[in-house]
Formats: structure tokens, sequence, C-alpha cells
């Protein structure tokens, strides 16, 4: 069993209203071999809400305390992150889930890249505080971006 982000499974769960179809994760959803969860929505944030980026580091400066996470409007929106990475952690562990997959460039679930915390579309390594959550605890992340290879390779081996 994964866990895959609410967005790529196609529900209108981003900060904009939107989402990100991934066809293949629908699939595996369609054959009860993944839960859809979005970490956001879990941390008790509503749809549409403010963008909102890592300040002064990653995701695992937020878990230490030594970052926050902000909305464009300036508000800190930190806890709302934590309590959504924590509900996710909890999630995985309900469904002994190994691997997750999550929506790449969030500063909840941002695996291999978040933005820079200054709200100009500028992308850095780094995680998103789920990612970083999940990787602590010893689940796997990947992204969507690393999906498809990974469901290819499964595929070939006939599994």
């Amino acid at each position: 069993m994964i866990i895959v982000s609410s967005c790529l499974a196609g529900m209108k769960v981003r900060y904009n209203g939107t989402d990100c179809l991934d066809t293949s994760l629908q699939k595996l959803l369609d054959t009860n071999k993944a839960v859809a969860v979005c970490p956001e929505l879990l941390g008790g944030f509503s749809t549409p809400r403010e963008p909102a980026e890592i300040i002064g580091g990653g995701g695992e400066d937020v878990l230490e305390g030594t970052a926050r996470v902000m909305d464009r409007s300036g508000n800190d929106v930190t806890e709302m992150y934590l309590k959504g990475a924590y509900e996710t952690l909890e999630k995985a562990r309900e469904i002994g889930a190994t691997t997750v997959v999550l929506k790449e460039n969030s500063p909840s679930c941002g695996s291999a890249m978040i933005y820079n915390g200054q709200f100009a579309g500028v992308k850095i390594p780094g995680q998103g505080v789920t990612s970083a959550l999940l990787i602590r605890n010893g689940i796997e992340v990947i992204s969507e971006q690393q999906l498809s290879a990974r469901l290819e390779a499964l595929e070939r081996a006939g599994k």
C-alpha cells in the first residue's frame, strides 16, 4: 500500500483549488493499491488558501524549529504544516505504507525541490515538511516524476 498526494489523485485541493492529476496514480487508487492524502488539509487548511513557502531552510529545519512556513500575506502557518505532516505519518503507519508519492515543489510535499521562500517562483533543492518527517521515520518519499519510472520498472518485472 502506498500513499499519494490528493492533488495527484485528481482532487482539487491545491492552494489555488486545482489538481495535478496523474493518471497512473488514478489506476493505483482504483485498484485499492493506494490511499490519497493531503497533508495541508489534514493540517487544517481549506481550499483555496494563500500560497506558502518555507522561510529560512527546508522541511527538516522546520521540524527542528529553525525555519518557519509563511503564507504570502506574512502569516506564520508552521503549526498547521507540522500538524498535517504528523497526521500523514500516522496515516502511513496505520495502513503500513512504505512508499509515499508526494507533489514536488510543495512546502509540505516536495521531496527534492521546494520554493526558496521569497515568493518569486524560484525553486531550490530541499524537502517539504511532510516529506522530511516521513523520511526521518524510514518511509520512502518519491515525487510524481519518479513514479512513472518506478511503475515502468515494475511493469517490466511483471509485478
